[in-house]
């Protein structure tokens, strides 16, 4: 008997009640995808910050002895996730993990959370910003939006990157650790466009209609369909196609329901899709 028989993906970010993002979303996608889903929590919220109030308890002081146990089990992963991590003590611990967890058949995927629109997020600092290239160099996957790759390779934000710019931005990137790349949020005209990137192939970008106003955790969707597609062998391109398409769908669905921005996107509504 082994806790090691069946594929397991360790998702490391916050966790929120209400709001659809981050590890409540990272469960059901990763399952759907018949994939044991084992989060650990850096914080937890009632609903997330894009509320009015919210309820929030820091979780790093909690994080060391959570993980200690899971190194006693012996478990392994075939991947690791990251998203969004408040602080360089948080960092510093994730660091932590993928040095004891990662093996030659763990793939490790980065969301380098840290900012939209051409700005780092209130909580984030300069310095907390730049001890992010230290996680990096853990990602086989890396998943910036395009001020976060414009962050990671010193570069000034603006809209307008050629496809020529793009890779050579994510050929900088690559440099320090990822070999898979994909730049989300790229605007163009009524489309929105992911730019991917992988290391000795063709880079490609894929463009889906805009659909209403940004909504949470659309971000935490889209990595975790690529993590959970990495895992089971998709090919990136087809990772990137599979995720965007639903993201698009679910999207649409959400506003046909009439759902509040901030209540995140109707997922639930297409999770058979995911299933392989």
């Amino acid at each position: 008997m082994s806790h090691n028989n069946q594929k397991k993906i360790a998702v490391i970010n916050d966790f929120s009640g209400f709001g659809r993002c981050s590890i409540a979303v990272a469960l059901p996608i990763i399952s759907a995808m018949k994939i044991q889903c084992c989060p650990i929590p850096t914080a937890i919220f009632s609903n997330h910050t894009g509320f009015q109030s919210f309820y929030y308890k820091d979780y790093t002081q909690s994080m060391k002895p959570y993980i200690a146990e899971w190194k006693k089990l012996g478990l392994q992963f075939e991947g690791i996730d990251t998203g969004f991590l408040g602080s360089e003590e948080q960092i510093e611990i994730v660091i932590d993990f993928f040095q004891q967890f990662k093996s030659s058949h763990t793939i490790g995927i980065v969301d380098p959370v840290m900012g939209d629109n051409g700005k780092l997020y209130p909580t984030y600092s300069p310095k907390l910003a730049s001890k992010m290239h230290w996680l990096v160099e853990y990602a086989d996957i890396l998943t910036p939006n395009l001020t976060e790759a414009c962050i990671l390779t010193g570069k000034g934000y603006r809209e307008n990157y050629s496809m020529p710019e793009l890779e050579k931005m994510c050929h900088l990137l690559s440099q320090q650790g990822p070999k898979k790349i994909v730049i989300s949020g790229i605007q163009d005209g009524e489309y929105i466009g992911n730019f991917v990137y992988e290391q000795g192939k063709e880079s490609k970008i894929i463009r889906s209609l805009k659909i209403g106003a940004t909504r949470s955790g659309t971000g935490d969707v889209f990595s975790s369909i690529i993590a959970g597609a990495a895992v089971n062998g998709i090919d990136f391109y087809q990772s990137v196609q599979l995720a965007t398409d639903f993201i698009s769908k679910s999207v649409l669905k959400t506003t046909e329901m009439g759902i509040p921005d901030t209540d995140g996107i109707c997922f639930e509504e297409f999770l058979t899709d995911l299933i392989v």
